[in-house]
């Protein structure tokens, strides 16, 4: 019998073939034989799978990183093709969830990589779970709610993480290297208050998001690969369209910040979530407390979408297979579903994180 310590014929020929794969990456002095064999052996959690999380989960995958886990609450449409570069028209007309369309796309161009894909939206209850075993985790959300959430975990568990977004041609990402960087707390005390652009309503560029993708999945290359003090410290946004660049510094965590100052964890403890409520039959409520919202504003911006009605007290949008109903306070009715996740996606895509 072999012994399992003696490599087989076999295990060369793996050997010879993940070489192959890999040989241009190999070649870069950044990275190196070493270097791939670290990739190999990581684990990336990528959090969404819409625009962003599509782009960064095929760059991870293409680079090699051995483990990728991707949790996404959303389902494939058509308007996502323009941008959402894993997926294709069967997913859309199949409406497959993004992260089950997600693992089968890259298993079709990577067999060696292990996807875990999650269909569930990230929340306080199950993120010590899904996001256990990843070394870094690469932000795709479309709100700051979880935004916040993924800052109170990875500062609490002491994990880096790399802040990224993308609207119009704009597009913004920050690493966060917990007891060395700035936060998004520190960045950011307070989540955008009022209307808040998304792509629904502001539309956007997919060079912009694959600008914003490609940086972030250079920057934790650099962590996987043992060279995090390579990695940038600044808040770094850019706008295509416009041709202007800027960066805020962020290498040095606020004393004071609540989060890695202070360690008041309010979003993991689900303190500053809005309330989400069944309401009935075949509707879901949103609470969402403290947030003035301009009916008049949100009307304009919305009626591209769908039929929409509005008067002092209230809003409506009517879609194909849902109606949103918007109070002033930020609360809102969602008719024609009663799954959260459904209606959190809709909240964040009308109305904004």
């Amino acid at each position: 019998m072999e012994s399992s310590c003696i490599p087989t014929e076999r295990d060369a020929r793996l050997a010879s073939k993940q070489t192959d794969r890999y040989s241009r990456q190999i070649l870069f002095p950044g990275i190196g034989a070493e270097g791939q064999q670290k990739l190999a052996a990581a684990h990336v959690a990528v959090a969404g799978c819409g625009a962003t999380g599509a782009a960064a989960a095929a760059l991870l995958a293409r680079a090699g990183v051995g483990h990728i886990t991707i949790i996404d609450r959303d389902f494939v449409e058509e308007s996502n093709l323009q941008r959402q570069v894993l997926f294709d028209e069967a997913d859309a007309a199949e409406s497959l969830p993004k992260a089950e369309a997600a693992r089968r796309k890259i298993a079709a161009f990577n067999s060696g990589i292990e996807i875990h894909a999650h269909v569930t939206d990230l929340v306080p209850a199950n993120i010590h779970d899904l996001l256990a075993d990843a070394s870094i985790i690469l932000d795709a959300t479309d709100n700051f709610e979880t935004r916040y959430l993924l800052n109170d975990y990875a500062v609490e568990q002491n994990k880096p993480w790399i802040y990224t977004a993308a609207i119009g041609s704009y597009a913004a990402t920050m690493n966060i290297l917990p007891g060395e960087t700035a936060c998004l707390g520190c960045i950011f005390p307070e989540p955008p208050t009022g209307a808040v652009e998304t792509c629904d309503t502001a539309g956007i560029l997919n060079t912009a998001v694959n600008l914003a993708s490609s940086i972030a999945v250079t920057e934790a290359l650099k962590f996987l690969t043992g060279q995090p003090e390579t990695m940038r410290r600044t808040l770094l946004s850019h706008d295509l369209w416009l041709n202007e660049r800027t960066e805020i510094a962020a290498g040095t965590p606020r004393p004071d910040c609540t989060v890695c100052g202070r360690h008041i964890y309010r979003h993991l403890s689900g303190e500053n979530r809005p309330q989400i409520t069944l309401c009935g039959r075949n509707s879901v409520q949103i609470h969402e407390h403290n947030r003035a919202v301009d009916l008049n504003e949100m009307r304009l911006r919305l009626e591209p979408h769908g039929r929409v009605r509005a008067n002092s007290l209230l809003l409506r949008l009517e879609l194909p297979a849902h109606t949103i109903t918007l109070f002033p306070d930020g609360r809102a009715l969602i008719q024609g579903t009663t799954d959260i996740a459904v209606a959190r996606t809709l909240y964040a895509r009308f109305i904004g994180s």
